[in-house]
């Protein structure tokens, strides 16, 4: 069994109505057409013998949204397994109150045979936008397995 170190930050603001997150939506022609479990937390893959999980975090959040984690208090929330078969994957995250506009935000890229069986490569943004959500929204957006943070991080600021 494959197991994967994945490692993020889940940035909050308090709003009009409460507090928003923001939230990446998945780049590349896998995800183009779909919204509900097509957004995630800027987060990435590491290697725990090569570096902490922390400083992967912060590595992600600036790949992937080219933007450095706004200053302040780190705070978390923990870790969630997921997958089956012969690949499982462990999500350390940590909750940063920030604002950012996602007008700044400058994603990185990856690269990936495109279309298919083709044998071209293509370069796709890691995020194709971001965006600010209530957490009943960010519910929704969230892929399945990110889902325990939001709920966490909303029980722990109320």
């Amino acid at each position: 069994m494959t197991e994967v170190f994945s490692a993020g930050v889940l940035v909050y603001r308090h709003g009009a109505d409460g507090i928003e997150v923001l939230l990446g939506h998945l780049g590349g022609p896998l995800w183009a057409k779909k919204d509900a479990s097509a957004w995630s937390i800027p987060k990435g893959e590491y290697v725990p013998e090569e570096e902490s999980a922390r400083v992967a975090a912060a590595r992600e959040f600036t790949e992937e949204l080219g933007l450095p984690v706004p200053e302040g208090e780190w705070t978390a929330l923990g870790e969630v397994r997921y997958g089956s078969g012969s690949r499982r994957k462990t999500v350390t995250a940590w909750a940063v109150e920030g604002d950012l506009d996602p007008a700044d935000v400058v994603p990185g890229t990856f690269e990936m045979e495109w279309p298919p069986r083709s044998g071209r490569r293509a370069e796709f943004p890691e995020i194709d936008r971001a965006a600010w959500f209530d957490p009943a929204t960010a519910l929704d957006k969230l892929g399945k397995g990110q889902r325990p943070f939001l709920t966490r991080l909303t029980e722990l600021i109320g």
